[in-house]
């Protein structure tokens, strides 16, 4: 009988080395298991948020502290962490110039629902970190994805937004879709989903413009929300010329173009449309961008606010269904200011670049040396290796690449050798506090591993 095989490895040996590895993960974590079976009862799924759940160990990891590039478990464990909050310490746990904001302003109020002198200061720098745009805070970029299509259905009059298959937005409800037989729908495994969200959005496929321009010929489409690089599943880089084609195509046919750079921050100071020259009508991020402090921004043109400004105009008084209570508060200026200043600097980032560099070769190398019929994809600072040939192009290739039981076989052995990856994909961060030597242990670590799953 010939062994099955999943991303060249066999599925066998995949199996065999990841009971192994559990094993040995739950043996070096007592504590840990007798702190979650004494105090987990008081939480749904046992966990405070249930994507906890998500990493692929048999039980959480619990963290005692996180501090610059490693964390502490509850056990002594000391791991090099590149998961980094899957970007919400994409520069590092707690920043200096950020722990003193946070220290200063908890002797001036924590939250006020009005703004400061210090909100105006954050306004000009985002203006030079991300462009001159009219600017919003949010506190997550949910929401703040929530809040710019909902403007952009008010200034076009449109009711669907155009995402495409595989994207990540957050949980935004209309952004659930993918394609399926190349038709709109919901996407599976959504709790409690009542709403058609075909009435309110449509999928198309990245890299494909002629796939968009057909669902922009409808006349329905407010925005098209994407990001600079599909990040959900395995990372699929744009094709040359996409983004100019979707710049095009969206002020051709009436629509707004917005740019979701959550994860893409990682692209350099401004993130990918920064770097790269896009020119959104509306540009969203959030997770670092105040140096771990929950917090998001979305800002648009000059042109699109005076669009809205008269709409407003003639809005009826009442609930707008944008904002949050606790949105803008004076903690959130305070990191956001101190972020933007003093830790997304462009010396941090040269020194992110290098190292993400550093990475991806060591990875890349790994990779080759078994074999594998893998590929490694960066940018800027964020590194993914995937377990299938490449480039991917678009969101339905990304999804046949993701190969879960490898990958968590992978993420526990590289844990158990200590360093730490995202759960969700995988995906690594490099901090401009993480070090040389922390990412030669990790690519020691990959290799080791690999070298377990295809020794001959």
């Amino acid at each position: 009988m010939t062994d099955e095989r999943i991303g060249g490895a066999s599925a066998a040996r995949i199996a065999d080395f990841a009971a192994t590895e559990a094993a040995v993960y739950a043996a070096a974590r007592p504590r840990s298991r007798a702190a979650l079976a004494a105090g987990a009862g008081a939480f749904l799924d046992g966990v405070p948020m249930h994507w906890m759940r998500d990493w692929p160990q048999s039980f959480p990891m619990l963290v005692a502290r996180a501090e610059g590039a490693v964390i502490e478990d509850l056990d002594g464990h000391v791991i090099d962490d590149f998961c980094l909050g899957d970007t919400g310490s994409m520069f590092g746990h707690s920043p200096a110039p950020v722990a003193r904001a946070i220290r200063a302003q908890a002797d001036r109020g924590l939250t006020t629902m009005l703004p400061s002198e210090a909100a105006l200061e954050a306004g000009r720098r985002l203006c030079e970190v991300f462009g001159p745009m009219r600017w919003q805070i949010a506190t997550t970029a949910t929401d703040a994805n929530r809040f710019a299509l909902r403007l952009a259905r008010a200034v076009t009059g449109r009711p669907k937004v155009l995402v495409f298959n595989g994207c990540y937005h957050g949980t935004v409800d209309d952004t659930m879709v993918r394609l399926e037989g190349g038709r709109t729908a919901a996407r599976p495994g959504l709790v409690g989903q009542v709403e058609d969200l075909t009435q309110v959005a449509v999928a198309a496929e990245f890299n494909d413009l002629a796939s968009v321009e057909a669902a922009l010929a409808a006349g329905d489409v407010a925005a098209i929300l994407t990001e600079p690089v599909l990040t959900n599943s395995c990372m699929v880089l744009p094709a040359p010329g996409f983004h100019a084609g979707l710049r095009d195509l969206t002020t051709r046919h009436g629509a707004l173009l917005i740019i979701d750079e959550t994860h893409t921050i990682s692209s350099g100071r401004g993130g990918y449309s920064r770097v790269h020259g896009l020119m959104p009508d509306i540009f969203v991020t959030g997770k670092c961008v105040a140096g771990g402090m929950p917090t998001a921004i979305w800002g648009v043109t000059e042109t699109v606010a005076r669009r809205f400004a008269a709409y407003d105009a003639t809005r009826p008084a009442g609930h707008s269904g944008m904002g949050t209570t606790l949105s803008a508060n004076p903690m959130q200026v305070a990191c956001l200011v101190a972020t933007l200043s003093e830790v997304m600097t462009a010396e941090n980032y040269a020194r992110m670049e290098a190292g993400a560099a550093r990475l991806s070769a060591g990875l890349t190398k790994a990779i080759v040396r078994v074999g594998a019929p893998w590929h490694v994809v960066r940018v800027g600072a964020r590194v993914e290796f995937i377990c299938a040939p490449g480039p991917l192009l678009n969101g339905t290739q990304a999804e046949a690449a993701h190969a879960p039981a490898l990958e968590a076989a992978i993420h526990q052995g590289l844990l158990n050798r200590g360093c730490l990856i995202a759960p969700f994909h995988n995906m690594m961060l490099i901090s401009p506090v993480t070090t040389e030597a922390q990412i030669d242990r990790l690519v020691e670590a990959f290799g080791a591993v690999l070298g377990l799953l295809f020794e001959t």
